[in-house]
């Protein structure tokens, strides 16, 4: 059973930084494409940020220059760094690892972490 265990999140002012982690196991990592994705109350789940095996990433508009998406492929981790926070950033997130197995999509997700961004 894969698991994805997230942390990292908290209460933190606007303006301020947070750094969440993702830690895979029972995954080749390699082989998944990583995201962070956040729901806040009431909304629905959105992409914040994706990372291929390689590297590359790609961004939600509301999130680019201020945050920062990482894996390390050894480790089986994936990070968050989350600069300038907004109030609207407050959200719970999750880390999501995905790849395709013979033609279909195969997705696995975290039990998510909250972060609030208030005074």
């Amino acid at each position: 059973q894969v698991q994805l265990v997230e942390s990292g999140g908290g209460l933190v002012q606007p303006g301020g930084s947070l750094r969440l982690s993702c830690a895979a196991s029972r995954i080749i990592f390699s082989n998944y494409v990583m995201g962070w994705y956040r729901q806040a109350p009431g909304k629905q789940r959105e992409l914040v940020a994706r990372v291929g095996s390689g590297g590359t990433a790609n961004y939600a508009d509301s999130v680019k220059g201020r945050f920062t998406i990482s894996r390390d492929n050894a480790k089986k981790m994936v990070y968050l760094q989350m600069n300038s926070l907004k109030p609207e950033d407050t959200a719970v997130y999750f880390c999501n690892a995905e790849t395709v197995l013979i033609g279909s999509s195969v997705g696995y997700w975290g039990q998510g972490t909250q972060v609030t961004v208030s005074a």
